[in-house]
């Protein structure tokens, strides 16, 4: 039980500083960037959070299996694929509710700036229907983009994994890891 809450605290901190890194990040871009650009961080920032939401249920559908074949012909990424999958649970909180959560925030937040800039008043516009109608697009774009992304999610489950896997292992290349086997006689010990 105690492993439990250590878990659910280290994902609220991480949930914290990534929320005010990527909001200081998106309200300094905001301020700079004109109206197209700003609508290209609103979608990115959402696609974002489709992407996640796909590798967390990838991770949940996957299969060991396929990659196993590849981890014995040493096909890069094919290792981690596998740590993705044993790991479906962290992996899926972590895609699904960090990383998706806070897209599906700042996304409201950018979609909330980019009214204050278009300023709907000054053209006439009601600005509460304004800012409704732009953060109903917005959960509508969401929403629907992770529903189709489900199914794809779940046929595809191999190919996503492979895909993230070849991405985890081109950041260990450069220094960067995500699991903990750096750690393994620190586990042993467990």
């Amino acid at each position: 039980m105690q492993k439990r809450w250590k878990t659910v605290l280290i994902l609220t901190l991480t949930t914290f500083v990534l929320s005010v890194v990527l909001n200081l990040g998106s309200n300094s871009l905001l301020s700079v960037f004109p109206l197209t650009l700003s609508f290209g961080l609103l979608l990115f920032i959402v696609l974002i959070g489709i992407s996640f939401d796909i590798l967390g249920v990838a991770a949940t559908a996957g299969d060991e299996a396929p990659f196993h074949a590849m981890a014995s012909n040493r096909v890069a990424g094919a290792r981690q694929a596998i740590w993705l999958v044993r790991n479906a649970d962290r992996v899926s909180a972590f895609s699904n509710d960090v990383i998706g959560d806070i897209a599906g925030t700042l996304s409201g937040a950018v979609g909330a700036a980019i009214v204050f800039q278009i300023q709907p008043a000054s053209y006439g516009i009601n600005e509460a229907l304004f800012t409704t109608i732009m953060i109903a697009l917005i959960a509508s774009i969401t929403v629907g983009g992770k529903a189709l992304g489900k199914g794809f999610a779940i046929s595809r489950s191999v190919d996503i994994l492979y895909v993230a896997g070849r991405i985890l292992y081109s950041l260990e290349k450069i220094g960067i890891r995500v699991d903990n086997s750096g750690n393994k006689n620190k586990n042993k010990k467990r």
